[in-house]
Order: structure tokens, then C-alpha cells, then sequence
């Protein structure tokens, strides 16, 4: 599939900067999302800063992802 991110940078208010292989690029804001399970250790923002890349999607260390449905259903776009 051409949904494999290829680039995420963390910004500032619980936002991430993402790049898809498909040539998508957006803002994905994961503030609605912080109080919901797995995703309230992202609150940290030392620990939100840690985002990087598991198998083309985006993940913390502990296990947190967000779908490739998701982003691109719901990142602002920047192209």
C-alpha cells in the first residue's frame, strides 16, 4: 500500500508533522486523543517527543500507534 509514513516530527501542542508515501503531508493533532487508554502516557510531552517509526507506521516506545486510516482521514493537509 502507499500509506507507509515516511517521515513524523513532533510539534508543538500534542501535534505531529507527517509524510506518507504516497506524497500526502499533514498535521495530525493527537489532542482529542490524550485522554483516551493507552494514549494518556502521550500527555508526557518528553515521552509524546519520542514518535518515530515502526514498520512505516507512527509509534511511541511503549506501543502506542496511530492507523494509516486514521492520519489520513483526519491530519490537516499541507499540499
Amino acid at each position: 500500500m502507499y500509506w507507509d509514513v515516511t517521515l513524523v516530527k513532533p510539534l508543538p501542542d500534542y501535534k505531529i508533522y507527517v509524510e506518507i508515501e504516497n506524497g500526502k503531508k499533514g498535521v495530525f493533532d493527537l489532542k482529542p486523543y490524550l485522554e483516551k487508554g493507552v494514549f494518556r502516557e502521550l500527555k508526557n510531552i518528553y515521552y509524546f517527543n519520542s514518535v518515530g517509526l515502526l514498520f512505516g507506521a507512527v509509534s511511541w516506545p511503549n506501543g502506542q500507534d496511530i492507523a494509516p486510516e486514521t492520519l489520513l482521514a483526519e491530519m490537516a493537509s499541507s499540499n
